[in-house]
């Protein structure tokens, strides 16, 4: 089964994630199938927007780093980055390596694909879920979705592609953070994360009605606009603060391996969850 299914429906490519046994945790196999569906989309004249979207009750409940299919220790072709491979490298070595490749490299590329990009959220859309709609233009949510980051349990600052607070205001980012709360669809378009919600019964059609009415748009005039928005972005400091609080982010890992079990303080899903419920 492929963990990651490409259809156009007319100018409409839709990219899903399909692992929905794992909530779509994205593991690195993942990570080069979505990449490659993103570049098939871009190279195909005929499609106008891309949409993301997770199959099964959940958009995806972040990396991988618990399933029986997780890939961490295995070589990709690396694509998003010119660094040594993470494999047979140890401590900082192999992760500064490997999550600046799948993590921040492939999340910055798919930010500039040249054609607008669409999330469809439901269910669940946890730390590195948060990733992979936070590169997309427009988030669209089901009711339903919640969103949280809750890796600071592990000691560390937030996921590796630090947009907290370029995509809700800081004090909100900060309690997001500090807490590691669920926050609902409703709150989330409060504070404006994400575009629009939707009763969950009505997300699909909601997102392609989007999706179709910005299709008619002029390709090169979305193109540019789009480019437009993430420069300034990029001149609020975006760019360069996510590099330095990526530093912040290894210093973490290398505290926990030194101070306790691993890089992610003994953590595991399992314990995350309880953590996460009060249990």
């Amino acid at each position: 089964m492929s963990v990651v299914h490409y259809e156009r429906r007319g100018p409409v490519a839709v990219v899903t994630m399909n692992r929905p046994d794992y909530r779509n945790a994205q593991n690195s196999k993942m990570t080069y199938a979505l990449d490659e569906a993103f570049y098939r989309a871009v190279a195909d004249d005929e499609v106008k927007v891309i949409v993301l979207a997770g199959a099964g009750k959940h958009f995806s409940a972040g990396h991988d780093i618990g399933t029986p299919e997780r890939d961490a220790h295995l070589s990709f072709d690396r694509k998003a980055t010119l660094w040594w491979d993470h494999v047979g490298k140890e401590g900082a070595e192999s992760r500064f390596a490997r999550e600046s490749e799948v993590y921040v490299g492939m999340c910055r590329r798919w930010r500039e694909i040249p054609k607008p990009t669409i999330a469809m959220v439901q269910g669940a859309c946890i730390a590195g879920g948060l990733m992979l709609a936070w590169v997309c233009d427009l988030i669209v949510a089901s009711d339903d979705a919640f969103f949280a980051d809750p890796v600071v349990r592990m000691g560390i600052p937030g996921v590796e592609y630090f947009a907290h607070p370029w995509v809700m205001p800081p004090r909100i980012a900060k309690e997001f953070l500090f807490t590691g709360d669920r926050m609902g669809a409703a709150r989330a378009h409060e504070v404006g994360m994400v575009n629009r919600v939707v009763p969950r019964e009505q997300l699909e059609a909601e997102t392609f009605a989007l999706a179709e009415k910005i299709a008619a748009m002029p390709r090169l005039g979305l193109a540019l606009t789009k480019k437009a928005v993430n420069q300034a972005e990029d001149l609020q400091g975006m760019h360069t603060g996510m590099d330095s609080v990526f530093g912040l982010h290894h210093l973490a890992h290398a505290h926990n391996a030194e101070t306790s079990a691993d890089s992610l303080a003994g953590m595991d899903p399992k314990s995350m969850k309880a953590a996460a419920d009060g249990s």
